[in-house]
């Protein structure tokens, strides 16, 4: 199968003069989204060569650590729902969630 379209996502990372972010923009054209702020960001590439998993996690200084907390948690329970479609696991995409849940209340996410 050909490619026939490409799309693009782009993020900008405005950092300090020791280099830490201080601030995260993210454009994705197809998707409405146009140099839109954020304050943090999880980039994982599989690597199929080395069979191993490449990370970028960047956030800004002034991320809140209970928005870090928040970002945390929700990024958890969005990987066992890819998990599940990726993989159709059920048991194990369970598993994952009573995890989500355990995070959230140790962490008092959940009120």
């Amino acid at each position: 199968m050909a490619v026939i379209h490409k799309s693009k996502i782009e993020f900008t990372v405005g950092l300090d003069e020791n280099k830490v972010p201080e601030e995260l923009n993210w454009t994705a054209e197809e998707g409405g989204i146009k140099n839109e702020e954020a304050k943090a960001l999880m980039i994982s590439v599989w690597d199929s060569k080395g069979k191993d998993t490449l990370r970028m996690d960047l956030w800004t200084k002034d991320m809140p650590i209970d928005e870090m907390k928040q970002f945390y948690h929700q990024t958890l329970v969005s990987m066992a729902n890819s998990f599940e479609r990726a993989t159709n696991d059920d048991k194990m995409s369970a598993t994952m969630r009573d995890f989500c849940d355990y995070f959230a209340e140790k962490l008092e996410l959940k009120k």
